[in-house]
């Protein structure tokens, strides 16, 4: 038995058993990113026809399942990944009618206001959501009642509290984890502003788990990244759910 296999969950995640663990890892830009999403999904409302924006949508893994799943219009937007290597994928997958990639950074997105029903961001918004003022910029795009959900990795406990980060997490992710907050973080941080009315703050049930079985496929999918991976498993390992999870994040625009 592989550790891809351990990637097709139907008990836990049944939308996202559908899909091929080998199509999803040669995708992966970020840690199980359909079960964040199938998971974030149950916080939201999303019905065929809306348009959603997915940002930060990587190499496309997420925005064909938002197209197939509820048979949404998604506008698929990333910084890194070329729009025309995205679209092959969208094409490949059956959902290029679907489905429009572009190339956008987050803080200066090419729409215009309140073009999206929602907007949701899987393993991505820890890189451009956390300033004071980016919910504002964000929500302007979202019409009327639109809604927002984000799958993020996050703590137990805030770094700050902690007084410093973990040293295993410290190892492999460096400074870069004071941007990973616990739900309570985000629920204030989003709800101070009186834009929106946070639905749901949570960390996701054994979400370190979820994200160590990912690792491990990766790890065994891609010797050529052997060290970066082996460094995730190990840091997972050590950890065992006593800081690290995800934080899943949705709320609705005023």
């Amino acid at each position: 038995m592989s550790a891809a296999d351990d990637l097709v969950r139907p008990a836990e995640y049944p939308r996202s058993s559908r899909y091929d663990p080998g199509w999803l890892l040669d995708l992966d830009m970020g840690p199980n990113p359909l079960w964040l999403l199938e998971d974030l999904a149950r916080d939201l409302e999303l019905r065929p026809g809306m348009r959603v924006l997915d940002l930060g949508s990587g190499r496309g893994a997420t925005s064909v399942f938002l197209a197939r799943e509820f048979k949404v219009e998604v506008v698929a937007a990333d910084l890194w990944v070329d729009a025309r290597a995205a679209a092959e994928v969208f094409s490949e997958a059956g959902v290029a009618d679907l489905v429009e990639a572009v190339n956008a950074e987050a803080h200066a997105l090419p729409f215009e206001p309140g073009s999206f029903d929602a907007i949701v961001s899987i393993d991505s918004y820890e890189y451009f959501g956390t300033a004071d003022g980016y919910l504002a910029y964000l929500v302007r795009f979202l019409r009327p009642g639109g809604q927002l959900g984000v799958a993020t990795p996050g703590m137990t406990r805030e770094i700050r509290a902690l007084g410093a980060i973990p040293p295993h997490i410290k190892a492999v992710v460096g400074w870069e984890a004071i941007a990973w907050h616990t739900p309570e973080w985000w629920r204030f941080q989003w709800e101070v502003t009186e834009l929106v009315t946070v639905t749901s703050a949570r960390l996701q049930e054994r979400g370190w788990h979820d994200w160590l079985l990912w690792a491990r496929a990766c790890l065994e999918r891609s010797p050529g990244q052997d060290n970066v991976n082996r460094q995730v498993v190990e840091m997972l390992e050590a950890d065992q759910g006593e800081f690290l999870s995800f934080a899943m994040v949705t709320a609705r625009k005023h």
